[in-house]
């Protein structure tokens, strides 16, 4: 894959900026991590004699911009959610659909902390942690409330869960045999059982805590929408809880401090019911979703790992993560037993 020209991109984005602002300035780029399929970077625009920090997504350059790598699509869910009640999302700033396409973003300031699977020299407590996991929760709610005709993204095609599921088992049909283990009979398992969709929503795709900013116990933003879809809300709803006990793990020694942080987490039950009280609704089948979450991070894990293995100097976090897959797998197989074939849809 070419290497980005961040001189030719910086160039671009000046010129659109001073666009809409004449006489805009927008500072050398600064790579940022997040995401997996998109290029992003921070920098500073000056403009009408203020100065924010700012987000610039770029697709990489020498690949179609489509799926994840289609930013402007990234950037299109972001403007449906702007102004949502009680959702949060940057906002973005300015688009370009030249060759790559980018797009930047306000710049929102806060934390972002996975408690169960994070290593940070400084851990939120676990007070904090269980306050900011129901924020989550209840914004989740919010979000789901959002009709996506009633946000222009009535054009978007509704993935049932089958649907869903397919994307995932053609990335795990990408991986070696010793990363398959027993996904295949969760996969079909999960196929007898799938259960007809609830009215289409919003989805994030990856919806957890380590991919919002935290303003102390406040989600100030949600961010990494590279796989964002219209489906069933259940979908959403079971990756949040999923990540109460994820079973996968990158490190063997977290130290005290993060397994402190971590044992903030609510149980999954108290996290579903703030979620129901925030938005009531029929969550029949939700073992199902939880399931499929369960394959879904099978899915990506091995993928990873994968790649990882590619690497001259693979990096032993992601062969730690590729050990637990048989466990994650087992736990989807394990949610599955007291949904027998054909009762989810019926």
């Amino acid at each position: 894959m070419p290497e980005l020209d961040t001189d030719d991109l910086l160039a671009r984005a000046t010129r659109a900026a001073r666009e809409r602002w004449p006489g805009a300035t927008l500072d050398a780029l600064e790579p940022l991590e997040g995401g997996v399929s998109s290029l992003t970077y921070a920098a500073r625009l000056a403009h009408d004699g203020a100065t924010e920090r700012v987000v610039v997504k770029v697709a990489p350059p020498g690949l179609p911009p489509v799926r994840n790598r289609d930013v402007l699509r990234q950037a299109r869910v972001l403007k449906a959610l702007a102004g949502a009640e009680g959702v949060r999302v940057p906002e973005v700033l300015i688009e370009d659909a030249g060759s790559p396409p980018f797009f930047v973003m306000s710049f929102v300031e806060g934390e972002s902390y996975e408690p169960m699977l994070d290593s940070a020299s400084d851990p939120p407590s676990p007070e904090v942690v269980a306050r900011r996991a129901h924020a989550a929760a209840r914004m989740l709610a919010r979000m789901h409330d959002v009709e996506p005709a009633r946000v222009g993204l009535a054009d978007e095609p509704v993935l049932s869960p089958v649907d869903e599921l397919d994307r995932w088992v053609q990335l795990y049909a990408t991986v070696p045999e010793d990363l398959q283990h027993a996904q295949d009979d969760l996969r079909r398992r999960l196929v007898e059982t799938a259960p007809r969709p609830h009215a289409a929503r919003i989805l994030h795709g990856d919806f957890r805590m380590g991919n919002m900013q935290f303003a102390g116990d406040r989600v100030a933003a949600i961010i990494d929408w590279e796989i964002w879809s219209v489906g069933d809300p259940r979908h959403d709803l079971a990756w949040l809880l999923t990540y109460v006990d994820p079973i996968q793990r990158f490190s063997d020694d977290r130290g005290e401090a993060n397994v402190r942080a971590g044992a903030g987490m609510p149980s999954a039950e108290d996290l579903l019911q703030t979620y129901l009280r925030e938005r009531p609704t029929d969550v029949f089948a939700l073992p199902w979703f939880l399931a499929y979450a369960r394959y879904k991070m099978a899915s990506t894990t091995a993928a990873l790992a994968k790649r990882n293995r590619r690497r001259p100097d693979p990096g032993p976090e992601l062969e730690l993560a590729a050990s637990c897959l048989p466990d994650v797998i087992g736990r989807g197989l394990e949610l599955l037993d007291n949904v027998p074939a054909g009762s989810a849809a019926s």
